[in-house]
């Protein structure tokens, strides 16, 4: 049986910078979304920078077990993909 590749496996890969770089339910709002932001390569385009943060928190919200976490992390990924076609 073929494996099929995840949709999120390139947001969420083991190395650096596709992190989430400091994320924690514990952090403020902005906090969050400043360090998950700030986690992708400077050298992408916002858009791409967003779709991509939304794809990592997603992920973690699929695989979390703790709720605080999983609320969490699906805010701010909806977040990002609505912002995502703002264009700002």
């Amino acid at each position: 049986m073929v494996q099929k590749k995840k949709w999120f496996q390139k947001a969420v890969f083991a190395k650096k910078p596709n992190t989430l770089g400091g994320w924690s339910k514990d952090k403020g709002t902005e906090t969050r979304r400043r360090l998950a932001l700030g986690s992708r390569p400077k050298n992408w385009t916002l858009k791409h920078r967003r779709l991509s943060a939304a794809r990592a928190l997603q992920a973690l919200a699929n695989v979390t077990k703790d709720r605080g976490t999983k609320q969490k992390a699906i805010l701010d990924a909806k977040y990002f993909y609505n912002r995502r076609n703002l264009g700002r």
